[in-house]
């Protein structure tokens, strides 16, 4: 794990964020690695694992300081996602999607948006983000939810799929379209949507393969009248804070697959220098030492394009959007990779939930799929080489 080390000295975080993250490492040691086995076998919402973060006081790192947060650096709060991913993945992506959600008011929202809504945030508050539908997914101006202005409300019709944190959030960040605007894309808009709205209802929880302990929901709403004052921008601003808001997101995802990614290769090389085969563990085998090559180079070269990205982020750059589709394609296709060969290398027994990496080869695949899938990843790089 040298190379790894050596990694995290060149990082050089600053007195105050290596602070930050041993506490947040102690949590994730203590607290929700233990938990994880348990919550990821009985489908329970982490509450536990989400106390000891708040705790922490871990959601004001993206809050800004006069809402009730401390800001920080992106670079620290992608490593926070990819510490607490390594410890659980479901807990890991409940706190990434409060920042998913949130990232957009902080960005476009006005001041009374701001001083109303983040210090529900700031103080522990689960935020989500209401995107997918039936027939909407990468294509997001199919969506039929429906914003209809009345008086000083909106109106709100319709039903969101797959939604992390949907029955849980205190604050949805919630995509529409504006019924007065006549264009697929041009109508899309954007509000905040707040827990106890009459007419929201949870319709169902998403039995999954992986992330078990996160909670997926598909949600309706009927009739829910939304105050006017929380629409983010104008009206038909929406597509311009969804793309914000996804360039964002993806390198959570990038960080929590990191995170996944980093958990399986420990557990692999730990288990193959043990176990013996034949009189000399099975790490001796060149085939297995290629393999462990190629995975450990990938995974440092992983960890520090997305330590580019957040820097890009960091410094103010307006156009990361490939850089992050970058960061997320080869990030959860490695962790995907690592996962499969951890269960590869532990035999029979990998194919067991008594050892972790049952459950982080299931946790993988979805990082393939979420925030856009990676085959439209692909596209949106390529297609950046196109000439204008």
């Amino acid at each position: 794990m040298k190379i790894f080390e050596q990694l995290d000295r060149w990082r050089n975080w600053e007195d105050t964020e290596r602070i930050v993250l041993d506490q947040v490492r102690r949590v994730a040691d203590e607290i929700i690695a233990p938990n994880a086995a348990p919550h990821d076998q009985s489908g329970e919402f982490p509450w536990d694992n989400i106390r000891a973060l708040n705790e922490l006081g871990l959601n004001a790192i993206f809050v800004p300081e006069a809402y009730g947060g401390a800001p920080a650096r992106y670079r620290l709060y992608l490593e926070c996602v990819s510490i607490i991913s390594e410890a659980c993945a479901s807990t890991g992506i409940t706190y990434a999607t409060s920042f998913h959600g949130m990232t957009p008011l902080i960005e476009f929202g006005t001041a009374d948006q701001k001083s109303r809504l983040l210090p529900r945030i700031a103080q522990g508050g689960l935020a989500s983000l209401a995107i997918t539908e039936t027939a909407a997914g990468s294509d997001a101006a199919a969506m039929k939810t429906r914003f209809e202005p009345e008086d000083d409300a909106i109106v709100v019709t319709g039903s969101k799929l797959f939604i992390t944190s949907g029955d849980v959030a205190d604050l949805i960040l919630l995509f529409g379209k504006w019924s007065e605007i006549d264009d697929a894309r041009g109508a899309l808009s954007a509000l905040v949507f707040e827990k106890g709205t009459e007419g929201f209802k949870v319709a169902r929880r998403e039995n999954k393969m992986g992330h078990r302990a996160s909670s997926t929901a598909a949600i309706s709403f009927d009739g829910c009248r939304v105050p006017r004052a929380n629409l983010l921008g104008a009206p038909g601003d929406g597509l311009e804070i969804l793309l914000a808001s996804l360039n964002r997101s993806r390198p959570s995802i990038a960080a929590q697959a990191v995170g996944i990614a980093r958990a399986a290769f420990k557990d692999m090389v730990a288990y193959m220098n043990e176990r013996a085969q034949s009189g000399r563990s099975i790490i001796e085998f060149q085939g297995n030492q290629f393999m462990l090559a190629d995975l450990s180079s990938e995974l440092a070269l992983v960890e520090s394009w997305l330590d580019h990205v957040a820097d890009l982020v960091d410094g103010g750059e307006p156009d990361f959007g490939i850089a992050a589709s970058i960061a997320k394609l080869r990030a959860s296709d490695l962790a995907m990779r690592m996962t499969t060969e951890a269960v590869q290398m532990h035999g029979g027994y990998g194919y067991c939930a008594d050892y972790r990496v049952e459950r982080l080869m299931r946790d993988a695949k979805i990082t393939q799929i979420w925030e856009g899938t990676n085959q439209v990843h692909r596209q949106l790089i390529g297609r950046s080489f196109r000439a204008k």
